[in-house]
C-alpha cells in the first residue's frame, strides 16, 4: 500500500486478477465438422499484430469453437453493436453443440468469401481470418489469425473507407469488476496528437 500525497489517490494491492478495461465484445464465427456456423463470444482478444495484420483470441479448450478453428484453420471475429447485445450475450452462455445460435438469434449465417468461417450479416463489421499459429498458455490458448479479408457494412465506413467506431456503435464488457455490457462514451480527444500539449512531436498513426 502506498501513501497518498496531497493530491495523489491512496492505491491498494489487489490479488492477480483477469480485470483489464474495457474488454472489447468479439463474436468468433466458424463451422463445425458438420458444416454448422457457429458463434460465441469472446472477450479476450485484440489486434496483436500490424503486418501482417492479425488477430488474437484466448479460448478454453472446452468450448465447440476451439475445436472448430483447428480443425477447419479458420475463423471469423464479428463485432456487435448495441442493438445486438443481446444476441452477443446469448452465443456466450449456450453451447453451440446443443444450440443452433443463429437460428435462435435470428442473426443471418453467410459464409466468408475468403475464409471457411461463417459471419453475421447483421453485424457492423467482420474480420476473416486465417490461423496462423496457437499458443496453449494454461487454461486458454491463443489463437492467432491473420486477417485476409473484411467484410462491412457500408453504412458504418468512415471517409478513409473503414470503418468508424462512432458508425459501429460496437460495445464493451464491463469484465470482473462490473459485470455489465456498455456503450461507446463521448470522443475525448484526437489520438497522436493530443499528447503534444507536453511537447512531444506529433506522429503518424502507425498500423494503418
Amino acid at each position: 500500500m502506498t501513501t497518498p500525497g496531497p493530491s495523489r489517490p491512496k492505491l491498494v494491492a489487489i490479488s492477480p486478477a483477469t480485470v483489464l478495461h474495457p474488454h472489447p465484445v468479439l463474436i468468433v464465427g466458424s463451422f463445425g465438422a458438420d458444416g454448422k456456423p457457429n458463434l460465441m463470444n469472446a472477450a479476450w482478444g485484440g489486434i496483436c499484430c500490424s503486418e501482417p495484420p492479425c488477430v488474437a483470441v484466448s479460448l478454453r479448450e472446452a468450448a465447440l469453437t476451439y475445436r472448430n478453428i483447428l480443425d477447419t484453420g479458420a475463423f471469423t471475429v464479428g463485432i456487435p453493436s448495441r442493438g445486438h447485445v443481446e444476441a452477443a450475450d446469448y452465443v456466450g452462455i449456450v453451447s453451440g453443440r446443443d444450440h443452433d445460435k443463429f437460428r435462435d438469434t435470428g442473426l443471418t449465417p453467410l459464409k466468408s468469401e475468403k475464409v471457411n468461417a461463417p459471419l453475421a450479416a447483421e453485424f457492423p463489421f467482420t474480420l476473416e481470418c486465417r490461423l496462423i499459429r496457437h499458443d496453449k498458455l494454461g487454461l486458454h490458448t491463443i489463437f492467432i489469425g491473420e486477417i485476409v479479408g473484411i467484410q462491412a457494412r457500408e453504412d458504418v465506413l468512415g471517409p478513409a473507407g473503414i470503418p468508424d467506431i462512432e458508425k459501429t456503435q460496437a460495445i464493451l464488457w464491463g469484465g470482473l469488476g462490473n459485470n455489465h455490457y456498455f456503450a461507446i462514451g463521448e470522443k475525448l480527444a484526437p489520438a497522436f496528437s493530443a499528447g503534444s500539449v507536453f511537447g512531444g512531436p506529433i506522429k503518424k498513426p502507425r498500423g494503418r
